[in-house]
């Protein structure tokens, strides 16, 4: 991508695309939301983000310590102690996430209405 070009998340090969899709995937987002409330240890994050297996969140948080939104930190300690945090902008990032998740659980009651009156029609 030439850096003169405007970052847009609907052209195909631009980078917004793939860091977009990193936050927005299936553990991507709650991954940032559980940082948001604060730095964890890997296994106190998989319990938080319930039903993502070890493999997968090992790969969520490379690729958003990749994309700068999530910060590891090894502490030189037997065994050695690693901790996950956000950055700066893995924080906006998440506060964003954070926002959305919050408005989707505040719409459940409308969601279900609406999915059962959509299964009745249909």
């Amino acid at each position: 991508m030439d850096d003169d070009l405007i970052p847009s998340v609907f052209a195909r090969d631009c980078a917004s695309r793939h860091v977009l899709a990193n936050v927005t995937g299936r553990w991507g987002g709650l991954a940032l939301a559980a940082l948001h409330e604060g730095p964890h240890r890997f296994n106190a994050l998989r319990r938080r983000v319930d039903g993502v297996s070890e493999k997968m969140l090992a790969q969520t948080l490379q690729a958003l310590e990749r994309d700068g939104l999530v910060r590891r930190e090894v502490q030189a300690t037997i065994p050695p102690r690693v901790e996950y945090s956000l950055t700066d902008f893995g924080q906006r990032v998440a506060a964003k996430f954070v926002e959305l998740i919050e408005l989707v659980e505040a719409g459940v009651p409308a969601a279900r209405a609406a999915q059962e009156a959509y299964d009745r029609a249909h």
